[in-house]
């Protein structure tokens, strides 16, 4: 009598059992990828420690930043009235930097709070020009929008003519970042003008008079700082302007 066979059996082929990955042999292969693996921990290792070495390396220097007054009025001055027509014309005498503490080109500031009397610089920063200069062309702009504004060289000329002049002299006292606390601190302008009337027979002083002016900085730093003190100059020089015209 035949055996019966079960469909299933058919199909089935004895496998044989694995064994376990720690009993197997370690061919080439298994050799070259440890090694590799072994290559890849040192590179990154070494990534690593460039990158700390990079980190202790000292900052690069800031590069200095040079700072103005700004453009000025945008729009044309409107057209003098006939009152303002007739103001003769008028000198500003040449600067006398010489004497001044302030004839370099560093934005400075002070600690009021600790010691007023240290003129400190900024490190990084510098006006394009000296704050004399500056505050000068400045105030010849404003004057200009009134009157006409003549160099020494023709205030010179008037005078051999037997025809008189006003000549307007300005010192620049004080112009620094000041700080009253850490976190307060203004643009701090002082001016001294002397208005003069020049003739054949030489001068005389028609006026004088200090003007101070504090405006507010955003920020305590050396950009709050300049954009501080060109709004106080243009305020001292509004007052000048209506000083000097007002003086007939």
């Amino acid at each position: 009598m035949s055996r019966l066979i079960h469909p299933r059996s058919l199909f089935e082929v004895p496998v044989a059992p694995r064994r376990s990955s720690a009993s197997e042999p370690q061919g080439p292969g298994g050799g070259i990828a440890r090694r590799a693996s072994v290559a890849c921990q040192a590179l990154l290792a070494a990534a690593a420690l460039a990158l700390a070495a990079c980190s202790a390396l000292p900052d690069k220097p800031h590069r200095s930043i040079s700072y103005d007054f700004g453009p000025g009025p945008l729009a044309p001055a409107v057209t003098a009235s006939a009152a303002t027509a007739a103001l003769p014309p008028i000198t500003l005498a040449d600067l006398d930097t010489s004497a001044s503490r302030l004839e370099g080109t560093a934005l400075n500031y002070r600690l009021g709070y600790e010691e007023a009397q240290a003129l400190r610089p900024y490190a990084t920063a510098r006006w394009t020009q000296p704050p004399l200069q500056l505050f000068r062309q400045r105030l010849r702009d404003a004057l200009a929008e009134q009157r006409t504004v003549l160099g020494t060289l023709e205030a010179g000329n008037l005078a051999r003519e037997g025809r008189s002049s006003e000549v307007l002299r300005i010192s620049l006292d004080e112009f620094s970042h000041y700080f009253a606390s850490p976190t307060l601190s203004s643009g701090l302008v002082r001016v001294r003008a002397t208005l003069l009337s020049l003739s054949p027979t030489g001068e005389r002083v028609l006026g004088q008079r200090v003007f101070v002016v504090q405006r507010p900085a955003a920020t305590a730093d050396a950009a709050g700082g300049a954009k501080a003190l060109a709004s106080a100059s243009d305020e001292v020089i509004a007052d000048m302007v209506r000083w000097v015209n007002s003086r007939r």
